[in-house]
């Protein structure tokens, strides 16, 4: 199981503290995120100030979602309600049973396993045989 760096900060914006997360907290934390950053309070960010924005608070500049994702318009600016658009599509896509709420199982990913039991292979691509 793992997080996506989306859900991990959608998980931060529990402002009440019943680990849980409704729109309106979600709403709310974008929007404090979104000013944290822009602080010229232009009202849109660049993407260089959105790789900013994501390496803060996704914890990687090059974190989903991507700049090109979030600009709708396409106008090289990320403004809050499209930030606001996307986060929106991941509330809905982790809201497993429609209530409206997510729960931390909710934002947990189930990724298949990547190693087998003995962990990665070897440069060469040879499973080696266990010593016992």
């Amino acid at each position: 199981m793992a997080y996506e760096p989306a859900a991990m900060l959608i998980a931060t914006f529990d402002s009440d503290g019943d680990a849980l997360v409704t729109r309106e907290e979600l709403e709310d934390g974008l929007t404090r995120t979104f000013a944290a950053i822009d602080r010229a309070n232009t009202g849109t960010l660049g993407y260089i100030a959105f790789a900013d924005w994501a390496e803060r608070y996704l914890g990687d500049r090059n974190a989903l979602p991507s700049p090109f994702e979030v600009d709708r318009d396409g106008d090289h600016r990320i403004s809050p309600r499209e930030l606001q658009t996307r986060f929106s599509e991941y509330f809905t896509r982790y809201d497993r049973d429609r209530d409206g709420v997510l729960t931390r199982a909710e934002l947990l990913t189930i990724r298949p396993r990547v190693f087998g039991d003995d962990g990665p292979l070897p440069e060469d691509g040879k499973k080696r045989k266990r010593r016992r």
